[in-house]
């Protein structure tokens, strides 16, 4: 029976795709209990085709494949890989292995009983980080914070884990990468305690990066971010 579903949303992720499913594999190591779905968020390079011959010519049960048409956001395909999972613990991270899928594992086994219990959802910590990007990320953190009136850090990092109560009980998510920030956010307000659970943070395997991997990365985060939580305060003080 599954009781842990493991989201990882690709786009244009064609040169780790191979290493990604090794990652998995390692990572499930047999396990009834755990799936990973891979979702192919609208890729325009061959992601969806390497991904659709891997999983037809390798025993990869455990392992589901979603597709989304149209790449309208990091968040749609996380919700779309949501909708297709079966655990009671669900949890998303990113396809780049900056942070590895066994991630989603270790912390599960950690937190299993508060997990199961629906009392706690628990988010990684990057560790091993340059000075520059703990200074973005402690930033954006306090302007977070501050905007919001509730306590946030490290919004970005992975993986997220939660009871799938939780997940039921949001509205209106937002499609791009302010989902981070709306989950972490959505569970201080239930005051749902958030358990930070340290990670390595990698340099990304291969490619492009998708959020703030580069300073023009984190320049056009930063901008969408900031707009969300105006939007998400103004929201707040309307209800």
């Amino acid at each position: 029976m599954i009781k842990l579903s493991v989201i990882i949303p690709c786009y244009n992720e064609a040169s780790a795709i191979s290493f990604l499913i090794d990652k998995c594999r390692n990572a499930n190591n047999n396990r009834k209990d755990i799936e990973f779905i891979l979702v192919d968020n609208g890729s325009t390079d061959t992601t969806s085709v390497i991904l659709k011959d891997l999983l037809i010519n390798q025993d990869l049960f455990f392992i589901k494949l979603v597709t989304v048409k149209n790449n309208i956001g990091y968040g749609n395909g996380i919700i779309q890989g949501l909708k297709a999972a079966s655990g009671e613990i669900l949890s998303f991270t990113h396809a780049d292995l900056q942070c590895d899928p066994n991630d989603a594992v270790l912390a599960y086994d950690q937190y299993k009983d508060k997990l199961e219990n629906n009392l706690c959802v628990v988010k990684g910590r990057r560790t091993n980080r340059s000075g520059f990007d703990n200074f973005f990320t402690w930033a954006m953190s306090v302007f977070s914070s501050w905007t919001l009136g509730v306590q946030l850090s490290d919004v970005n990092a992975q993986p997220k884990m939660f009871h799938r109560q939780f997940y039921e009980s949001l509205n209106n998510l937002p499609l791009d990468f302010s989902l981070d920030l709306f989950v972490l956010y959505s569970a201080r307000k239930k005051n749902i305690p958030i358990i930070d659970f340290p990670v390595i943070f990698s340099k990304r395997h291969s490619g492009v990066a998708k959020g703030g991997g580069s300073l023009k990365g984190k320049w056009k985060l930063i901008k969408r971010t900031y707009r969300y939580i105006i939007q998400l305060r103004m929201e707040v003080k309307k209800s």
